[in-house]
């Protein structure tokens, strides 16, 4: 199933699979020269995977299909891309973060820069 997370909602999305005992994903398949830019603090409760959209299919197997996803990028779109890849390729808990990282900075951490 593929939902959709507001910046503002991600401790809500977290808590949520904080019962499960798996730590929840967070993907961002920017380019590394945007993560440089701006990122999200790696948090307790999540781990965060950078890896370029281009690059997903060949490292697919990097992700287990068994952890909850939540995709980010730029704006949004990117991410809900791959996550729609990812939901074809048999993950089950596949979440795009709606509005990307700007929309991050904007509701969820003003100290994560713009671009």
């Amino acid at each position: 199933m593929l939902t959709q997370v507001l910046p503002a909602q991600f401790q809500q999305w977290l808590a949520s699979h904080a019962a499960n005992g798996v730590k929840p994903v967070v993907l961002d398949v920017r380019e590394p020269w945007e993560v440089t830019l701006a990122s999200i603090q790696p948090g307790e409760g999540f781990e965060l995977r950078c890896i370029p959209m281009h690059d997903i299919p060949g490292r697919l197997q990097e992700l287990d299909p068994d952890h909850p996803v939540a995709c980010l990028c730029h704006h949004g779109a990117r991410s809900m891309s791959v996550a729609a890849f990812l939901l074809n390729n048999g993950f089950e808990d596949v979440s795009n973060i709606t509005g990307g990282i700007d929309a991050w900075s904007l509701s969820a951490d003003p100290g994560v820069p713009r671009y």
